[in-house]
């Protein structure tokens, strides 16, 4: 996974945790679709399921890419 730039200031960036839609995890960014947003560390690992590509990750995000799209970095899966 590269380094991902924390930008301290930020009012709208942050570590969460989440639930990443794949099939592979060989990412280092996922487009919001493909995630979905946990309360907590715990319950994303309770709504993990390898069997439908639903992982548990902590991300960082949203950030908008240089095409316009709203991505998420990996920060780590909680795997």
């Amino acid at each position: 996974m590269p380094n991902v730039i924390i930008d301290p200031d930020s009012r709208s960036l942050d570590h969460r945790f989440a639930l990443i839609r794949a099939p592979r995890r060989n990412r280092a960014r996922y487009p919001e679709g493909c995630v979905q947003l946990a309360a907590d560390e715990s319950a994303a690992r309770a709504g993990a399921d390898p069997t439908r590509h639903l992982h548990a990750a902590e991300v960082y995000g949203p950030s908008t890419s240089s095409e316009g799209q709203r991505i998420y970095y990996l920060v780590r899966w909680l795997d």
